[in-house]
């Protein structure tokens, strides 16, 4: 019987090789394009040089594991990936610290009955289709290619299954977000929020993970018809806290409220001392108010019209008169301004 004869030898040279086999190994050939790498039995490895981070430091001798990509290239070669043997090993060891309720992210790479699925180097991660948001979701596909962000809810380390919930985690997140806002907010504040849905009577905004509501009425000093001639959704705003529900959980906004008043505005065009033209739009027991030609108005007290004191007001002056004002004082804070008759015209 021939003392060289080995059958372990023998089995090894006819291994077969399949795509996903880890092997360690050591090279043996660097050419300019990679290098040949043995990984045992009859057939060598080919690495290509893009699968290295410096080619340039790589020689013949080191040794490393890799993992199959391709059973046989067009030189009859195995191809092989060291980085990827790489990756899959730190992904393992990443899984392995894992219990529940554990956080981590993936990208989803499939869709089967029920749920999501990927990989996390040897571990298979899937996610149940009602547990991959806190929203409806009518097509899971919408998911493939796309980062997720989870919660392990079941683990298997012998069998390397991870069972985990996108919404679970949402959840969590918005809880927290919800405690945070309610403990910062209070009247008069000034608050971020985005248009999520317009109604007939206001918009729904959301503010830090909250539903608030800003009614149409609270939109502009004009009045509107359509909330979109203000606000279109998926806009995003800055809006005045102007009531507030700890109990029931609402919180009313106002967007004018940010804005100046066009009141406001017109009252800081005038001037204290000058002589305007304005138009008699209502008579009151004490005095009249006019409207100026650029929108403001104001009180014409009967005792600047006359120093007769017992003249009426509907004596001196009419609805719809026109008359010359001259402007004796004005609070611009409050919009309001005070007329002295000049003349009628």
């Amino acid at each position: 019987m021939n003392k060289d004869f080995n059958i372990d030898a023998i089995d090894k040279s006819f291994t077969t090789y399949k795509k996903g086999q880890i092997f360690d190994g050591v090279i043996v050939l660097k050419r300019d394009d990679g290098v040949i790498f043995n990984i045992g039995g009859k057939n060598d490895a080919f690495i290509p040089a893009s699968d290295f981070d410096d080619f340039q430091k790589v020689k013949i001798g080191d040794r490393f594991s890799v993992i199959i990509t391709n059973p046989k290239n067009e030189e009859g070669l195995i191809v092989a990936s060291m980085s990827l043997a790489r990756d899959i090993k730190i992904a393992n060891q990443n899984a392995q610290t894992f219990r529940l309720g554990s956080k981590f992210t993936f990208v989803v790479t499939g869709v089967v009955n029920g749920g999501v699925v990927s990989k996390m180097g040897d571990y298979s991660i899937f996610v149940p289709g009602s547990e991959v948001s806190l929203r409806y979701v009518k097509d899971l596909k919408s998911f493939v290619g796309k980062q997720l962000e989870v919660v392990v809810t079941e683990i298997d380390h012998e069998k390397k299954s991870i069972v985990a919930s996108a919404k679970l985690l949402q959840e969590q997140i918005k809880v927290a977000l919800e405690n945070s806002f309610w403990n910062s907010i209070f009247i008069n504040k000034i608050v971020t929020g985005k248009v999520k849905k317009i109604m007939p009577y206001g918009a729904f905004i959301e503010v830090d993970g909250v539903d608030c509501f800003v009614h149409i009425s609270n939109l502009s000093y004009d009045k509107i018809q359509d909330v979109n001639e203000v606000l279109k959704e998926g806009d995003t705003a800055q809006f005045k806290v102007i009531e507030l529900d700890r109990e029931n959980k609402k919180v009313a906004l106002s967007y004018k409220a940010l804005l100046e008043d066009p009141k406001v505005t017109r009252v800081k065009e005038l001037q204290v001392g000058n002589v305007y033209e304005g138009t008699v739009i209502k008579l009151l027991q004490f005095g009249a108010i006019v409207k100026l030609s650029n929108g403001a108005t104001g009180l014409l007290h009967i005792q600047n019209c006359t120093e007769n004191r017992q003249k009426k007001i509907y004596e001196l002056v009419k609805v719809d008169d026109v008359v010359r004002v001259e402007v004796i004082s004005k609070d611009e804070d409050e919009g309001k301004v005070s007329f002295k008759l000049e003349k009628m015209v």
